[in-house]
């Protein structure tokens, strides 16, 4: 297909995955993820790239003899935040979102290797940029909730968003 037939066609149809416009959000709007299991690999490939050499995350003798849970073999809080972003950014923000600007960070609960976790999502303030109105400060409190429905971590990102 041509170059110029192809933009023709991009602009009559509506992009697969695009995320959302802050003008189409409203404080408390509530939106749910899919889940997404922690595996070991993701685990070990987490520790690995970032250096968390923790033998809370690395030594299954260490876990069993020290820090015994229910069984389980803990990740860090840093993972469960990457991970929840990796299900929040594709579906919500992907094309829309401009720039993470902070948040607030607080741990519930540990989270396990083989938990499945899926992120809650509720629109919390909307604040239109005064230099330009076609952009606004979104913030959302996301809930990370694992498979039994214990919330394990919630965050508050602050997010520029842009506008139509």
């Amino acid at each position: 297909m041509h170059t110029e037939s192809r933009l023709h066609v991009k602009q009559s149809m509506k992009q697969l995955g695009e995320g959302w416009n802050w003008r189409d959000l409203a404080i408390g709007d509530r939106f749910i993820t899919y889940g997404r299991t922690l595996f070991e690999a993701d685990l070990l490939n987490f520790v690995t790239l970032c250096g968390f050499s923790e033998e809370l995350f690395t030594n299954r003798e260490y876990i069993a003899e020290h820090a015994p849970m229910r069984g389980g073999h803990p990740v860090p809080g840093a993972l469960v935040y990457s991970m929840a972003e990796g299900l929040v950014i594709p579906t919500t923000l992907q094309g829309s979102g401009l720039a993470f600007l902070s948040m607030g960070f607080d741990i519930k609960g540990p989270t396990y290797v083989n938990d499945t976790i899926h992120v809650e999502i509720e629109v919390t303030e909307i604040k239109p940029t005064s230099k330009n109105p076609m952009r606004a400060l979104v913030r959302t409190t996301n809930e990370v909730k694992n498979q039994k429905g214990e919330t394990v971590l919630v965050y508050t990102p602050l997010r520029m968003m842009q506008g139509r």
